[in-house]
Parts: C-alpha cells; sequence; structure tokens
C-alpha cells in the first residue's frame, strides 16, 4: 500500500487476540527500530517489554502481550523528536501487520518507567502495545472511541491555511496546490484525545507547523501536543518523499502572525 493508505488504514488498537506476535515480526521490528533517526538528531531508544515477565497491563487494554516503550533525554525539541520517531515505528509496525495505539497516561506509569530502565534525566512519556487485533473491538473499546470521536476529522479549513491565518485552505484548493495526500495524512495522524493540534501555513513551498494549545497536556517534562507536532511532521514528510519530492526541515520562524493560543513549532521546505 501507499503511505497515504497506510495512515488511513491505520487505527488506534486496544484489544487483541490474546496471543504473542511472531518472533520474526518482532525481531523485524526491532532490528528497524535501532536505524530510526529524526531531524533533529536527538536519541530516541525503544524498550520492547514483555507484558508476563515485566507484570505490566494498561486498564484501556485488552489481550495484548507485548508493549514498547519509547525513552528520550530533554533537550533542545525532544518531544518533536520523540513524536516523529516514535510514529515511524509505529507504522513500521502497522506495516507488518501489527495493532498499536499511543497511551501516554492510561497505565501504571511507575511500573513502566521501571521496566523501561531509565537513566538519570531519560524520560518515558508514551508506549503501545504490540499484538495481532482482536477480531472483535470490547465495549470499552467502542466507548473510547466514541468519546474521543475517534473516527472524525476536522476539515482541511480547520486546519490548513494559505499564505496566513487569513485564508484557509479547502480540500479541493488543496488538490490544485499539488499538497492534497500530505495534508490528509497530517489530518489523518493520531493524537492526545483526538484534539488534532498541527495547524500549517503553506508559503512559498514552505509548511510552516505551529501548535494550538489545549489545557491539560502539559505536564511538568514535557507537552504532550509537542509529541503529536512530531508525529504531523513526520507523517508530512514521509508522503511528499514516497511522492519522491526533496525536503528539508528547520526552525526559522516566519513572519506570520499566529492567533493567540498558537505556537510556531517547525518548518518543512519542500
Amino acid at each position: 500500500m501507499s503511505f497515504l493508505e497506510d495512515v488511513k488504514t491505520r487505527r488506534s488498537v486496544r484489544a487483541f487476540d490474546g496471543k504473542a506476535p511472531s518472533a520474526e515480526i518482532i525481531n523485524e521490528l526491532k532490528e528497524y527500530a535501532e536505524n530510526i533517526t529524526n531531524p533533529y538528531g536527538v536519541n530516541v531508544r525503544f524498550v520492547f517489554l514483555d507484558a508476563k515477565e515485566n507484570d505490566l497491563s494498561s486498564p484501556v487494554l485488552s489481550g495484548e502481550t507485548l508493549y514498547v516503550s519509547a525513552v528520550v533525554k530533554k533537550a533542545e525539541h525532544f518531544e518533536e523528536a520523540y513524536g516523529y520517531a516514535f510514529q515511524k515505528l509505529l507504522m513500521k509496525a502497522h506495516q507488518l501487520g501489527l495493532g498499536t495505539v499511543w497511551i501516554g497516561g492510561t497505565m501504571p506509569r511507575d511500573k513502566f518507567e521501571a521496566a523501561s530502565d531509565l537513566k538519570d534525566g531519560e524520560y518515558m512519556p508514551c508506549m503501545s502495545p504490540l499484538g495481532v487485533t482482536a477480531k472483535k473491538m470490547s465495549v470499552k473499546e467502542v466507548l473510547m472511541r466514541k468519546g474521543v470521536k475517534a473516527d472524525t476529522r476536522k476539515a482541511f479549513e480547520e486546519l490548513f491555511y494559505n499564505g496566513s491565518f487569513a485564508t484557509p485552505i479547502t480540500e479541493s484548493a488543496s488538490m490544485g496546490m499539488g499538497l492534497h495526500d500530505a495534508l490528509e495524512v497530517v489530518r489523518f495522524a493520531p493524537s492526545a484525545v483526538n484534539k488534532q493540534p498541527w495547524r500549517i501555513v503553506i508559503a512559498d513551498r514552505k509548511a510552516h507547523f505551529f501548535e494550538a494549545h489545549d489545557k491539560g497536556f502539559v505536564t511538568p517534562d514535557y507537552d504532550l501536543q509537542k509529541i503529536d507536532m512530531g508525529i504531523a511532521l513526520y507523517n508530512f514528510e514521509t508522503q511528499l518523499l514516497s511522492e519522491g519530492r526533496t525536503t528539508e526541515l528547520s526552525c526559522e520562524k516566519p513572519e506570520i502572525k499566529a492567533p493567540e493560543g498558537m505556537d510556531y513549532i517547525a518548518t518543512i521546505s519542500f
């Protein structure tokens, strides 16, 4: 499948079939994880955790036997780098036929951090189960998806803009700009409680990414919505690369006036 199809066919999975994924698939994913990089040059390490061996579970999951956590040290842009790198791994897991879901809060954090063997100065904002999706969603999973409106996304006009925040981009206009698929993979990206905090202004073959803040996502150690922004950056850039385009990420703030409560994150030139 194309990257666009991969993004649109992936969903957050919270109910698994109770069987351990094949060793062959997990070994391929582990090898892939060792070579994941991000445009910020921040090191993100991945830890694969057996549920039974480490006595791990989450109240929002069922049937899972394996997890992967991502660990990072504080550095400039570490949250964006974290989201970018972890999304890259979870998209590979999806391509290998595994179900995943970003978990940032609904877990016994102390136990997952201990199992991940955190070093001084390291943080483990998120983890994901890895497994074969159950044939039927659990009642709990159905209710959670309804609660966050998991199957809905904001319209193009609410997320994407041409030149400034005064001119929204319609879906039809995005096609004329040759950016429909790149914007669509951002629109379908996962985010904490499906808040979709990304806003993009397109100007002079550059996509300027801004974070629209919501209350309750900033901890003393990191901003979960900046992690979401890293996910969006990965999806956008990967789609452009899949189309044979050349990209470059920079963090030079453009002279674009952003609405209150919105901060500049990064720019991808294409």
